[in-house]
């Protein structure tokens, strides 16, 4: 007892050094250095703990509770909390700061003295007076101190605090009590704080969030949905994910400012007067364009001036306009056959560009007492109204008339206005010549191609006639150009016409003073009449076709000879300019950069530093999270819209970081970006950046929108050509060639882990269980832990856990296989460990319905079980390169061939045949031996140059027979190909 009372008093003169943390995120239920009366905590035995209460510097009660029985054995000091209501927690937090001594600080106690404490709670509806039972309770922890302190720390009369935070939950009654027990240690325990966390009122993209509490389970996450500020409206449903740690997450969807309102602040506040907008969504209200205004807050639109309008279709934000003047400086110019105004644009256009013209025309002649709207005779080209241009060309008037035209501009708002439209008017005399002097016209006959006409002559003439002129066009295609003839005698024959089509003549007399007006309209059609005249035209009409057409074809054989020569010398050239260049890229040199050597971020003392050096860090403010679409093994991934100053926005998927992440987990989910940021290739999926400096952490990365490979073929089986499925898997190869360059294997090749974008290029992804490879081409890497696989994994790296390039091909041939059979599961419904046998006794995938030969050949390449036999990706991505330049090598289908191959060990290394006979014995067609030797074919080589047309050229004529020897042709000239090239270099 003497150590215990001497150790309270000197504690009643400490000074204690803290200081009081609180969060917004934080909501206390108890703080007893809040207290300002007594706590009215209770004390097991009375004598056990003592409360102790004194003021600090500002005057505030400090309640501590101190025990310090150490020199008695088996203590059981209990002390217990008030009724503490829980409010709306499911867990709390319980923080204790507190001080204790160092026990071999003190002299004459052995065992008796501890440096422990425990903490317990129990749940209870409410407060109750029963008599405390400490069975009732349960025990949360038992609390330790960081730091003790001896008798020579009381000297500095300053003591630092411990802190230690201890959760409680799920909790499920309305309150609870806390308890404290002392086994017999040396204790002041100087304040207790209990709270809980929730996610706090806030907004975000123009809503609001209300106080959220999270769940228990600290890795799942609470969806609240969002309420629209005042004045806005959801342009996509707001939401926001509330964390365990009482923070708001993956922010999605957002509200946009009404019609009428701007945002400001968070707020959406209304337009100024002057100012309106006409469309819901984050922009500004704009100034009314010209001429208009706006009156009031928060207008939709502005008003028109008086005098100006809007079309219908004209845009808000488009200046009101008015009717234009009327047209200027109308001039005309009048010929024997046509008359043609042509004036000048308003000088005020109303402010518009869609400015057209009408022509009216009046007619005012002898024997008219007023004008009268013209009718039907005259014709306009091309129109008399909506014209576009500023003039006209009139037609078929009458002369010795007087014509008045009156032009008329308008615009698209000329109908809004009540205004009488202004117009430029001119009056034209046609006294030109005298009355027609031709009379009565009549067809004569008529064949295909040429009408006989004959006119009567005017009786008593005042001038002798000349000679007539005869203006005709087709009826169907009335225009200012048409043909017209001469003719000394009333009749004329006129050749050249269309079969079959009707036309319009117009005859006038000339005579020494001049010509006469025009008869009126007479129209004939040609082809009523069969004559020997159309059967010589017709002969006639063949020659010249033949002619015509000898004379185009030469053309283009000429030009065809031309290009073609040009493009076989760009072709050569550029074969040999890219070999060049391939040269000198696989030294490094040259306008290629040398390929990139793999970093590895394990190899870096702090793998952050690789994560920076590698991706770039992406201002949160410029993404914009949409959906989500799916969950990775971090947390979620999301599909958004990434903003980059200058440019415009482009979609991207972004994984997140789920919340109550460890620091180890954030370095592995950075890791694959730090790898993915070291990949520059059309055919790799590209890193756009990270975001790692606020919460949550992401990794943003170009949108694939047809998602992976493997979905994506089975919804669309059977779609695609062959050659398509060809260019599929030569992207793929494309993409594993330039990693391995790099020296780095990729371990989790498969379908599922290729990305298919809107324009169906394939990219190779997730690089999660990736490595990287020392510079010996023949190092693997070797690995004790992680996931296999099995299906898409090499026998040696299931075995002995060695990954290579040599593996990822072996992947790229199960790659191959789901491709081409439109994302089936590879050995179907084996188990891992049959897969695993029957790899082992030389079993292989079969091909795919459908497959040609030579892709499943090379399917079984990658499947040697020797992995230095295995092809490499430049060997790879060649041959197919070649299968697309050679589409017909595609055609023989494996199942139309017996007898091929079904594993590894079975492709031949040689050809199967050493004569050309042997050959044809083995596929049944030995009676063609004589056929093939006359024909100069003596050895398998020239065989194989051999097309279908050079096989009906020797004899053989069955058509059956043509393709059992193509379809063997193919096959041998693969493996002949695979001999020339000792391997697989084809």
């Amino acid at each position: 007892m003497t150590v215990g009372v001497g150790f309270c008093l000197v504690f009643l003169f400490l000074k204690v050094q803290f200081s009081a943390s609180t969060q917004s995120n934080q909501v206390v239920l108890l703080d007893t250095t809040s207290v300002l009366g007594e706590l009215g905590w209770k004390t097991y035995p009375i004598n056990g703990w003592d409360a102790i209460t004194e003021m600090d510097e500002q005057n505030r009660p400090i309640h501590t509770f101190q025990v310090c029985h150490v020199m008695e054995p088996n203590q059981n000091n209990w002390l217990r909390s008030n009724w503490i209501f829980r409010e709306a927690a499911q867990k709390v937090y319980v923080e204790l700061r507190f001080t204790l001594r160092d026990c071999n600080s003190i002299p004459w106690v052995s065992g008796t003295c501890k440096e422990t404490f425990n903490l317990f709670y129990m749940e209870s509806d409410e407060a109750h007076g029963i008599k405390f039972k400490s069975s009732q309770y349960t025990k949360i922890d038992t609390i330790a101190a960081d730091e003790s302190f001896t008798q020579m720390d009381l000297g500095d009369r300053i003591l630092k605090l411990n802190t230690e935070v201890r959760e409680v939950g799920p909790i499920t009654g309305k309150g609870f009590y806390l308890a404290f027990q002392d086994i017999g240690a040396c204790i002041a325990l100087v304040s207790v704080r209990v709270y809980y966390k929730k996610c706090p009122f806030t907004f975000r993209n123009l809503a609001t969030f209300p106080d959220t509490i999270p769940r228990v389970d600290s890795s799942s996450l609470v969806e609240v949905r969002g309420a629209c500020v005042k004045n806005a409206e959801e342009r996509d449903t707001p939401k926001l994910y509330c964390g365990a740690d009482g923070d708001w997450l993956v922010p999605l969807g957002r509200c946009v400012c009404s019609v009428g309102y701007e945002e400001l602040d968070g707020a959406c506040i209304a337009c100024r007067p002057g100012f309106y907008k006409a469309f819901a969504g984050n922009i500004k209200c704009a100034k009314c364009p010209p001429h208009s205004y706006s009156y009031d807050d928060g207008s939709q639109l502005c008003y028109c001036e008086k005098g100006y309008f809007r079309a219908d279709k004209d845009p808000p934000s488009m200046a009101c306009t008015r009717p234009p003047s009327p047209p200027r400086n109308v001039v005309f110019n009048i010929n024997e056959t046509s008359l043609f105004l042509e004036w000048s644009p308003p000088s005020d256009t109303g402010g518009r560009k869609d400015l057209t013209y009408n022509v009216l025309c009046k007619r005012c002649g002898p024997g008219l007492q007023q004008c009268e709207l013209c009718g039907g005779e005259l014709r306009f080209v091309p129109r008399p109204q909506g014209l576009t241009n500023a003039s006209v060309t009139v037609l078929d008037f009458t002369a010795h008339a007087n014509y008045t035209f009156e032009i008329e501009s308008q615009n698209g708002v000329s109908e809004l206005s009540s205004f009488p439209r202004p117009v430029a008017a001119i009056t034209i005399s046609t006294d030109q010549g005298g009355p027609s002097l031709v009379g009565m016209v009549q067809k004569d006959w008529a064949s295909q191609n040429s009408i006989a006409l004959s006119w009567k002559e005017a009786e008593q003439p005042s001038l002798p006639v000349v000679d007539y002129e005869i203006k005709y066009y087709e009826k169907e295609h009335e225009q200012l150009s048409y043909s017209s003839t001469r003719s000394k005698m009333p009749s004329v024959i006129i050749a050249g016409l269309k079969s079959s089509t009707v036309y319009v003549f117009h005859i006038r007399a000339r005579t020494p003073a001049g010509y006469s007006s025009y008869s009126p309209k007479f129209e004939f059609e040609t082809g009523d009449e069969a004559s020997d005249m159309a059967a010589d035209q017709g002969q006639v009409l063949v020659i010249v076709t033949a002619s015509v057409g000898g004379f185009t074809l030469l053309v283009i054989l000429t030009l065809f000879f031309l290009i073609t020569g040009r493009c076989q010398w760009y072709i050569k050239a550029k074969m040999k300019s890219d070999d060049k260049r391939r040269a000198q890229y696989q030294n490094g040199h040259g306008p290629f950069p040398g390929i990139k050597t793999y970093i590895d971020p394990d190899t870096y003392e702090d793998p952050t530093q690789a994560v920076h050096e590698f991706a770039k860090e992406i201002d949160t403010s410029r993404i914009r999270i949409e959906r989500v679409i799916g969950a990775g093994e971090f947390g979620e991934v999301c599909s958004g819209r990434l903003r980059t100053p200058g440019k415009k926005e482009i979609p991207v998927a972004i994984k997140t970081l789920k919340g109550g992440y460890v620091e180890r987990q954030r370095k592995d989910f950075l890791k694959e970006a730090s790898i993915m940021g070291q990949f520059d290739h059309p055919n790799i999926i590209r890193l756009e950046g990270v975001v790692t400096k606020s919460r949550p952490v992401m990794i943003v990365v170009e949108y694939m929108e047809n998602g992976s490979l493997d979905s994506f073929l089975r919804k669309h089986d059977g779609h695609f050509t062959v050659i398509q499925l060809v260019g599929i898997l030569r992207g793929i190869a494309s993409g594993m060639k330039y990693l391995s360059d790099m020296g780095y294997v990729h371990r989790d090749l498969a379908a599922r882990n290729i990305l298919v974008n809107s324009n169906l290029v394939c990219k190779v992804s997730d690089f999660g269980l990736s490595r990287v490879l020392e510079d010996d081409p023949d190092a693997a890497y070797t690995t004790t832990g992680g996931k296999i696989p099995i299906r898409w994994t090499a026998p040696e790296a299931i075995a002995y856990r060695k990954f290579s390039s040599a593996s990822d091909a072996w992947s790229y041939g199960i790659v191959m296989w789901e491709v081409m059979s439109y994302g089936e599961r590879p050995y179907w419904e084996m188990s891992n460990q049959d897969v695993i046998l029957s790899i082992e006794e030389g079993y292989r995938l079969p091909a795919p319905m459908g497959c040609p030969v030579a892709l499943h050949q090379l399917m079984l390449h990658c499947w040697q079980k020797e992995r230095s036999h295995r092809p490499k990706f430049t060997d790879i991505v060649s041959f197919l390169d070649k299968l697309i330049r050679n589409p017909s090598s595609l055609l023989t289908l494996v199942e139309d061939i017996q007898g091929l191959p079904e594993s590894p060990g079975d492709v031949p290394d040689y050809p199967m045949f050493i004569s050309i006979s042997d050959w044809l014995d083995s596929i049944k067609m030995g009676q063609y031996k004589n056929n093939f030797l006359a024909a100069g074919f003596t050895t398998l080589d020239s065989v194989t140059t051999m097309s279908i047309e050079d096989v009906r050229q020797i004899g053989v004529t069955l058509i059956g027979h043509q393709r059992r020897i193509v379809s063997s042709i193919q096959t041998l000239r693969l493996q002949l190909l695979q001999v020339q090239e000792k391997g697989f270099h084809v």
